[in-house]
């Protein structure tokens, strides 16, 4: 999902997580509307990372297994290897038993946002809702995260908000919003060809960098 800020990107993911449900129209999942199903089996079935990471006062550990202390140690620790996360944790003191201050005051927000991501792999979900979880981040940072969320996005389906135009370029299906309504869908390359919404929105990125565009 991209588009201008305020263009609804954010609603809709909240509206297919049901904290709050479509007034006109569907929003279906395998073949039924949400509002049909019960809302905590819905949600089991989906994780959400978003753009400010919430961590609670506690261990690394609790906040990657976010209250399933039935997930054993071993998997949180495999699914932060798998998203780059293990290399600065296994650096804290005490490692995945370090402590959390409120709202991980005490962790970069790059750090935040790996381990937001490994308590999603660790989750398994049906379905990935990502809200810019590369934005504010150092360049560092996002190389780090955007080798993390390829992992996290295998074999799964994947509803991802993006500011970043350059970070979405190989998706499926790019859905282009503008002032609550769907303008525009397709690849990146037929949007760019379409020279449309997103091709100027994509033109305004490049033209900031120094860059020129190139379509296919």
């Amino acid at each position: 999902l991209v588009g201008h800020t305020g263009s609804g990107k954010t609603t809709m993911i909240r509206l297919i997580g049901r904290f709050y449900d479509v007034q006109k129209g569907n929003i279906l999942m395998d073949g039924v509307d949400v509002r049909e199903w019960d809302v905590q089996s819905l949600r089991r079935r989906m994780a959400i990372v978003l753009q400010d990471v919430f961590l609670f006062s506690g261990t690394i550990l609790d906040n990657i297994r976010i209250g399933s202390n039935d997930i054993p140690e071993d998997k949180v620790i495999e699914a932060a290897k798998r998203v780059n996360a293990h290399e600065f944790i296994s650096k804290l003191p005490e490692g995945y038993h370090s402590r959390v201050k409120e709202r991980g005051s005490n962790l970069s927000v790059g750090q935040k946002q790996l381990i937001s991501l490994a308590r999603a792999l660790v989750i398994d979900p049906d379905i990935l809702l990502l809200d810019e979880a590369t934005a504010n981040i150092d360049s560092e940072s996002e190389a780090l995260i955007q080798q993390a969320l390829e992992v996290v996005m295998s074999n799964r389906t994947a509803i991802v908000i993006a500011h970043r135009l350059s970070t979405i370029q190989h998706m499926d299906q790019i859905v282009v919003m503008h002032k609550g309504r769907i303008r525009e869908t397709g690849t990146h390359q037929e949007l760019l060809k379409a020279r449309g919404l997103y091709y100027k929105l994509y033109q305004l990125q490049y033209q900031e960098r120094g860059k020129s565009i190139r379509v296919a």
